[in-house]
């Protein structure tokens, strides 16, 4: 029941207060982590698989460690517990960063729509149009739906806030080091499989979220059909069961550190438009109160037959 109680309060606290605006954790550790990537830019000989193996693991066990060993403190570890949570959810600040594109597009404010979204997006926004700028904030929205709510809550109920922050330090790294670049091909390597490995299951339940939120069977016939021509073994079901629940295409080409990419078609239907990101957002909006609702009925179920048994 306790971790039912810190999940909605968890979950109220980033609805009422979003991300803190200084000294968010997850951005002194992605300063860290640049750190740690500047010194081994320095030598570049030594940007190899051992040691970015090496880097994961130095930054993310003693912060996990730290956290584990507060949320075990008599008394006051629940309060570390809910506010490690809070911390490590980013659904309010997704959502309003894709409703600040929304309202630029909404008003044909096409450049601010562009700078907005590339807040969002790693690949050049400079030259979008209404539908390409529409199209990757959809995207954004989908995939970091997942990483930023679904997989957060799935560690936190599984390995209370220690999984959560664990998992989100890996994801951050994975964002920041898992490009198969020449410079990031080895050394962000253990960044990128650690991250695949940890979304392997709530990638999947994300992707059945938003199947079920939206158009069911188009959604799977394109997860079915789709998802492995993706890049990511786990952005892949997430994208092409978004994209087919909301009858939209994602995908296609995109500009990515300099090089036009061309990317499988996800999903069927029409290109994106400005209305198709207020319906991405509510995905993740609907979703995660699905979310609360399956968890705690989980919950109640495993209290009721626990009873049982003892009487």
């Amino acid at each position: 029941m306790f971790t039912l109680l810190q999940l909605f309060i968890g979950i109220q606290l980033d609805l009422l207060f979003g991300e803190t605006r200084r000294f968010h954790p997850l951005v002194g550790f992605g300063r860290l982590a640049h750190f740690i990537d500047q010194l081994f830019d320095i030598k570049s000989s030594l940007r190899n698989r051992f040691t970015g193996l090496l880097s994961v693991l130095t930054l993310v066990v003693p912060i996990s460690y730290l956290v584990w060993w507060l949320c075990d403190i008599p008394m006051y570890g629940v309060f570390f517990s809910m506010v490690f949570f809070y911390l490590t959810l980013g659904g309010k600040s997704l959502i309003d960063h894709a409703n600040n594109v929304y309202k630029a597009l909404s008003t044909n404010e096409i450049e601010t729509a562009r700078q907005t979204v590339g807040l969002m997006v790693s690949r050049d926004t400079s030259n979008m149009d209404e539908s390409q700028v529409s199209l990757a904030c959809v995207e954004s929205v989908l995939e970091n739906g997942n990483d930023a709510v679904f997989g957060t809550i799935f560690w936190f109920v599984l390995l209370g806030a220690p999984g959560a922050v664990g998992f989100r330090l890996i994801n951050t790294l994975d964002a920041m080091w898992g490009y198969r670049t020449e410079q990031y091909q080895k050394f962000g390597w253990a960044a990128a499989r650690l991250d695949d490995l940890l979304n392997l299951i709530p990638a999947r339940l994300c992707a059945l979220t938003y199947a079920f939120l939206g158009n069911t069977k188009v959604a799977f016939k394109c997860w079915q059909q789709q998802a492995k021509t993706w890049e990511s073994p786990n952005a892949g079901p997430v994208m092409a069961a978004g994209a087919g629940a909301l009858n939209i295409q994602l995908g296609g080409a995109g500009m990515y550190h300099g090089e036009r990419k061309m990317r499988p078609i996800l999903g069927q239907g029409s290109a994106p438009h400005a209305e198709d990101i207020k319906r991405a957002m509510k995905l993740v909006q609907f979703g995660t109160l699905v979310w609360i609702l399956v968890i705690a009925a989980i919950i109640f179920a495993i209290s009721f037959f626990n009873g049982s048994l003892r009487a």
